[in-house]
C-alpha cells in the first residue's frame, strides 16, 4: 500500500469508533505483506489474538532483549502455544550476561544508555523488519502511554513509509481487561524494559 499523511487522516476519519475487528480486516485485505510484533508486555495478547482471529498464520515479530522477567517468559510461551503463534524470535547479537560484564543495564542519563538501547532494542528491530519487509506493521500502541503516542491515531505512517495499524488505539486498559474477559484471555503485568525504565517514556521504535 502506498499511503499519504493525507489519506491516513482521511482512513482515521472513517475507521473513528470502528471495531478492531473491522480495522484489522480491511488492513489485512490491503496488505502485500502484514506483521505484527510484540514484546509480550501487559495487554499484548489483545493484538495478538485480535490480529490472529482475522490471519492465523501472520508472522509475529518478537524481539526479546534478553531481560525479560521469568513471568513474561511463561506467558509468551503459553500465547504462543495457545494462540498458535507464527513467531519470528529476535535477539541482540551480544548475550545479555556478557554484556551485563562489560556495561551492565545504563541509567537513562548515562551516556552508555543509547548504545545499549541501540543494542537490544533497535538493532535486532532494524533485523527483523529488513528481513520481512513488511507494508503493514500491527501494533498494541495506545493513546495515554507516551506524549509521542498521543500524537499519532489507530493509523500512523512510519519514517520508512509502513502503515502502522493500532486497533487498540483508543481503549482504555479497563476496555482492555474486558475485551480479555470476554475472550478468557490470560494477562501478565510483572514486565521490564530495560531501555525505558519508566512506562511513560518512548522506548525508541516509534520515534
Amino acid at each position: 500500500m502506498d499511503f499519504s499523511e493525507e489519506s491516513v487522516q482521511e482512513l482515521n476519519k472513517k475507521f473513528e469508533g470502528a471495531q478492531p475487528s473491522e480495522i484489522i480486516s480491511w488492513a489485512i485485505d490491503n496488505a502485500k505483506n502484514a506483521v505484527v510484533t510484540t514484546n509480550f508486555r501487559p495487554y499484548e495478547v489483545a493484538i495478538l489474538h485480535a490480529v490472529t482471529e482475522v490471519k492465523n498464520d501472520i508472522p509475529v515479530v518478537w524481539c526479546d532483549t534478553g531481560y525479560n522477567t521469568p513471568n513474561t517468559y511463561k506467558h509468551a510461551e503459553e500465547l504462543i502455544e495457545r494462540l498458535s503463534l507464527n513467531v519470528d524470535l529476535y535477539v541482540p547479537l551480544q548475550t545479555s550476561s556478557h554484556r551485563d560484564a562489560v556495561m551492565g543495564i545504563p541509567q537513562i542519563d548515562d551516556p552508555k544508555h543509547a548504545e545499549f538501547t541501540e543494542q537490544v532494542k533497535l538493532e535486532p528491530f532494524r533485523r527483523a523488519m529488513s528481513t520481512h519487509k513488511p507494508d503493514v506493521w500491527f501494533t498494541n500502541l495506545r493513546k495515554g502511554q507516551t506524549a509521542l503516542r498521543d500524537s499519532l491515531d489507530v493509523l500512523s505512517l512510519s519514517k520508512d513509509g509502513v502503515l502502522k495499524v493500532s486497533p487498540f488505539y483508543n481503549y482504555s486498559d479497563a476496555e482492555l481487561d474486558a475485551y480479555l474477559n470476554e475472550h478468557n484471555l490470560p494477562n501478565e503485568h510483572k514486565y521490564f524494559d530495560p531501555t525505558k525504565v519508566l512506562d511513560n517514556r518512548e522506548c525508541g521504535l516509534h520515534t
